[in-house]
């Protein structure tokens, strides 16, 4: 019997396409991003569903088995890894627990859609509103929990040779062609026997970039129609905005802190200059000072600032700056601050025991008792607690592990 008489086959194949409208019709913004999935038809290395974002496979039986509602979540499931980039986040994580919590992240947005999930679908309300990476250090190796779906990107990031894709036709451009990220025909009657090769570093960079633009179109139309939801429109803008590494960013402060500054003071008469002669600047090294401010109530972990105090590190030996660290949870640490000298290496001065709510007042208060104006203050926390109403007249960058957003400022996502 032929795969287009399958009975099975074609039975998929219809409640695919039925899904496919309904998702069109009633969720807009997903049913866009699942167009993007031509559909394929997948042999016995399918299990329930998968994608290697350039294409959708299924496994029919599996599909057949499921009422039309479950497959609509599947659909959107995939289509959403493709949107997020999950494919092409990975780096160096263990591949099957970044497979689970890129799992975690989508299946509570999903269902908070209305949507229904097959059986045996993950859904983890603890997880809600976090992203994989967020996930991933609150997975145990022992978890021995099953993704949804097969991620047929597979293989390690960069096992490929750059610009290979693993069948050895030439990078993301062939692939993309081939069925690419961006081709809306229906190929529902394509079959697929084995599962398909590892993407290459140069494929996961080009299909990504296809998929955010994918995925502004998709909320784009969604808005004007009206049928864009708060989480999912939240989700877009996160995902699209510019993504800044607070390493980055704190040596740009650092940077502008630990300036060379030229000094146009008059010199001192007792100085020997001779009056009357033209005023030339002189230039004088300024270490920058900066406040650095520790959240201890208990949502940062002690790994947490261990890490944080060693990337200072590294960006200060290069930076002559002047640190004050401090620390804080809904009270200011008696025995604050702690001074770091540009010459000094930077360390934790002791061990804090978290808890308590969460105040930024008391920095801000101390800085304007005794430090007057630093060049910045960099504030590592969760940003879970209550702010002072106006803003400092000197610049603040927010490190904030977690969602919660900031009043003012400059916020960095720490992941």
């Amino acid at each position: 019997m032929t795969e287009a008489a399958d009975p099975t086959t074609a039975r998929a194949a219809a409640k695919l396409a039925a899904a496919r409208a309904r998702l069109i019709l009633d969720k807009p913004f997903l049913g866009a991003l699942v167009l993007r999935l031509p559909l394929v038809a997948a042999g016995k290395w399918c299990r329930t569903t998968g994608t290697d974002a350039r294409k959708l496979y299924y496994n029919p039986q599996w599909i057949a088995d499921l009422n039309a509602a479950e497959v609509q979540f599947a659909l959107a499931h995939e289509a959403l890894h493709c949107a997020l980039g999950h494919f092409a986040r990975r780096g160096h994580r263990v591949q099957r627990l970044w497979d689970l919590a890129c799992d975690f992240a989508i299946n509570p947005l999903l269902l908070d859609e209305g949507l229904k999930p097959p059986p045996g679908t993950q859904v983890l309300s603890l997880y809600r509103g976090m992203a994989a990476e967020e996930i991933y250090p609150c997975l145990d190796d022992s978890l021995d929990q099953e993704t949804l779906d097969d991620h047929a990107w597979g293989g390690d990031d960069g096992a490929q040779a750059d610009g290979q894709g693993g069948n050895g036709e030439s990078g993301g451009g062939a692939a993309a062609q081939k069925g690419g990220a961006g081709t809306t025909a229906d190929q529902s009657a394509q079959s697929s026997d084995s599962p398909p090769p590892p993407l290459s570093a140069r494929e996961k960079e080009e299909l990504q970039q296809q998929w955010q633009r994918h995925l502004a179109a998709a909320a784009q139309r969604a808005r004007e129609s009206g049928k864009l939801s708060a989480i999912l429109a939240r989700l877009t803008d996160a995902t699209l905005a510019p993504q800044v590494s607070w390493r980055a960013a704190l040596a740009q402060y650092l940077s502008q802190a630990a300036r060379d500054d030229y000094s146009w003071a008059r010199p001192s008469r007792r100085s020997g200059e001779a009056s009357g002669e033209a005023l030339l600047p002189g230039l004088r090294s300024h270490a920058g000072d900066i406040v650095v401010a520790l959240d201890t109530s208990g949502s940062i972990s002690d790994a947490d600032l261990v890490a944080f105090i060693g990337e200072l590190n590294a960006l200060k030996g290069t930076l002559p700056v002047r640190i004050s660290l401090l620390a804080c949870d809904a009270a200011l640490a008696p025995d604050a601050p702690w001074v770091c000298e540009p010459w000094q290496e930077l360390n934790l001065p002791r061990r804090f025991e978290g808890g308590g709510d969460t105040a930024f007042a008391p920095v801000f208060d101390w800085i304007a008792r005794t430090a007057g104006r630093p060049d910045a203050l960099v504030y590592f926390t969760d940003a879970e607690g209550d702010f002072p109403k106006l803003a400092p007249d000197y610049p603040v960058l927010w490190l904030v592990k977690g969602k919660a957003p900031v009043p003012w400022g400059r916020r960095i996502q720490l992941n």
